[in-house]
């Protein structure tokens, strides 16, 4: 099959399986290439999937992540192939850690620490419950076709209406057209979205985490323009991923549908910290991801 006849599901997957791996002493190195991103920059989501897919390779199958800590050092260039270099940390009973730096030409656009547990490990074990009274997704609009009027006029549109591999649903209104006026005047980023791939996928678990890791990112950064009162579409905004969390608790199905529970505790100095609890649609709480965003907007 040639990428022209692959799903963007389909592609997203083989952008995450990456190269075969070569070793030199501590270090193990992967080639990988990007998906297609409006910015012309590569999309932080992938490249932290990626990281994590990298790492993944370097341990034992029965060991799946639970953590990953990326920093963005600087933008990257879709058009050059990345280089994923792991650094080999600690392997213990139960856990190993591994560094991976991913460069290309200019040199370093991430750095990241990822985690794995071995599995089957039991503990004290409790959750926040998922809120109650939500609406069910198939009740809602696809921000697919919320974008597809505007494709012809917005790259982002067109991305998101025709070229995202996931399926997108806000429970409180978006903020991809337009600001939410009522939460800004109550000083809330609080917002709810369903998400899920957009078609079927069979993978092991760990490319579902890393599938969930690259889809988060799609909406990671709405509470804070929520909360501002701006949104994608202000003329002029400019933002960027400065840092990106993210831990595992229980396993995911990207093909089903997840409830992201997000908030903004606070912004200031152009930036703005986003948390999200993701749950799976019987309740269980599979996963809490935080980030922190440059946000700028031009001044009047």
């Amino acid at each position: 099959m040639t990428q022209e006849t692959l799903t963007p599901l389909e592609h997203i997957v083989k952008v995450l399986t990456l190269g075969t791996p070569s070793e030199y002493r501590s270090h193990t190195y992967i080639n990988g290439e990007s998906m297609y991103f409006p910015t012309g920059r590569v999309y932080g989501g992938q490249v932290i999937a990626q990281s994590l897919m990298a790492a993944a390779k370097t341990v034992s199958p029965s060991r799946l992540p639970h953590s990953v800590h990326g920093y963005f050092v600087a933008p990257g260039d879709i058009r050059q192939d990345l280089l994923f270099d792991v650094e080999k940390l600690r392997d213990g009973r139960s856990f190993s850690a591994r560094r991976v730096n991913v460069t290309q030409a200019e040199g370093s656009i991430l750095t990241a620490i990822a985690s794995f547990q071995e599995s089957g490990q039991s503990g004290v074990e409790f959750a926040d419950p998922m809120p109650e009274d939500v609406p069910d997704p198939e009740t809602l609009t696809s921000a697919k076709q919320l974008m597809e009027p505007f494709s012809d006029k917005s790259p982002f549109a067109r991305f998101y209406a025709q070229q995202s591999p996931f399926d997108i649903r806000h429970v409180t209104p978006t903020v991809m057209l337009k600001p939410d006026k009522a939460s800004a005047e109550a000083d809330s980023g609080r917002q709810m979205v369903w998400m899920r791939s957009d078609g079927k996928v069979d993978v092991p678990q760990t490319m579902h985490r890393a599938l969930l890791a690259l889809g988060c990112d799609q909406v990671m950064m709405e509470p804070v323009l929520r909360r501002a009162g701006l949104s994608i579409a202000t003329p002029g905004i400019s933002y960027a991923s400065i840092d990106h969390s993210m831990w595992w608790y229980r396993d995911v199905d990207i093909n089903e549908w997840h409830l992201y529970v997000q908030d903004t505790p606070t912004a200031a100095h152009g930036r703005g910290l986003c948390e999200a609890k993701v749950y799976s649609q019987d309740g269980e709480l599979v996963a809490v991801i935080a980030q922190e965003a440059m946000l700028r907007v031009p001044q009047a």
